[in-house]
């Protein structure tokens, strides 16, 4: 049998040590990237536009549509204070209509995709609430709307394949299942092993439906496995591959990968902690490589190799860093950060005021650096 890649393991969300049900060779139809939004059509009901908004529906009437951009919909309390933001992008607006309860306002018609960063589904007014305040990406003013319609069309569901394990060597419950042919064979787990059997990160659980005799060699089965937690994406693979050997001993792996590649290395490497690890004395010095720091990721994964060495982790985003900075998870403040080649994230990071849906930028992430207690010297 070729050296594994994956465990099974019996599903069992309460146990503290999982059973082993067999080691695997290899599996298709694991990655998998989540689908790019569906653009629908949406109307804003009562609309009085201005700004952008305005001139976008002045030119969607003489062309027939007219390109917009991000629209922000802020959604209002019954005194009219912001609750919470909604946002559609790639905006196209494609004409308008009187308001059939107000007819000095508009309904306005758009095509867009729902922004992924939204923190719902879809947005809700509260009770007595005057609607929406209607902004731009940058915050500029557009009106605002009384209500938010969904233009649904029904389209069919895409199927994914199951995953199938291959090579697997059954043991445990899993042997005894197979060998009394039976038809119910258990939910279960998917790990991703190194090459001395360590786990590197979870990539799926689901239902185990169905097997046959493998043809990696005698005694070894094929799996099917249906999921019903979300597949890894595409760039877990060579994340897990640079993995393989166990954690990384090499300096700056991460920058071989992609930007996915490199947010799924902050969720390998978070996986991989070592939580009862003592902190850092206060005080030190923790040295960051910022030769690759080209995107907020980069920025996440060098400052977690700084800290924690090649392969650790201090945080993925600046709530998980701020949870961080507490202590039990490497150093503990006051220290000092010495950020070598700062030229490269100036350069490359955000260069213009944060908005809800724009990474942060060099100057963004010195200051909140600075303002949580951190020497930072810039090399």
């Amino acid at each position: 049998m070729r050296r594994p890649k994956y465990a099974l393991t019996a599903y069992d969300a309460d146990a503290e040590d999982d059973e082993v049900w067999a080691l695997c060779a290899d599996a298709e139809n694991l990655f998998c990237d989540p689908p790019a939004p569906a653009r629908g059509t949406y109307e804003l009901l009562g609309c009085v536009p201005e700004g952008e908004l305005g001139k976008a529906l002045l030119r969607a009437r003489a062309d027939g549509s007219a390109p917009l951009g991000t629209l922000v919909l802020e959604i209002l309390d019954k005194d009219g204070e912001r609750v919470e933001a909604w946002s559609l992008e790639d905006v196209r607006v494609l004409g308008d209509r009187p308001c059939a309860r107000d007819l000095a306002l508009r309904d306005i018609t758009v095509r867009a995709r729902e922004s992924p960063h939204n923190p719902f589904d879809y947005p809700q007014c509260p009770p007595l609430s005057p609607g929406y305040r209607l902004l731009g990406a940058q915050d500029d003013p557009w009106g605002g709307c009384r209500d938010l319609a969904h233009v649904t069309h029904s389209r069919p569901d895409l199927v994914e394949p199951p995953v199938r394990l291959l090579g697997c060597s059954p043991r445990g419950a899993l042997r005894t299942a197979l060998d009394a042919g039976e038809e119910d064979l258990g939910h279960a787990k998917l790990t991703r092993v190194d090459t001395a059997g360590r786990p590197i990160q979870s990539a799926v659980e689901g239902e185990l439906v169905a097997w046959i005799p493998s043809a990696r060699g005698p005694g070894l089965v094929d799996l099917t496995l249906e999921p019903w937690s979300d597949r890894p994406p595409t760039a877990a693979e060579e994340v897990w591959e640079l993995w393989d050997t166990g954690r990384p001993t090499e300096p700056g792996l991460w920058a071989r990968c992609g930007a996915e590649g490199r947010r799924h290395w902050l969720t390998t490497a978070l996986a991989r902690h070592d939580a009862g690890k003592p902190d850092a004395e206060p005080g030190r010095t923790h040295h960051l490589d910022g030769r690759h720091i080209i995107d907020e990721p980069g920025f996440f994964c060098a400052l977690g190799e700084a800290v924690n060495g090649p392969g650790g982790y201090f945080g993925w985003g600046l709530d998980a860093l701020d949870d961080c900075l507490r202590g039990r998870w490497g150093t503990r403040r006051p220290f000092t950060l010495v950020w070598h080649d700062a030229e490269v994230a100036r350069r490359c990071l955000g260069l213009v005021p944060r908005t809800d849906h724009r990474p942060w930028t060099f100057e963004e992430l010195l200051a909140f650096l600075v303002d949580e207690g951190i020497d930072v010297r810039l090399d």
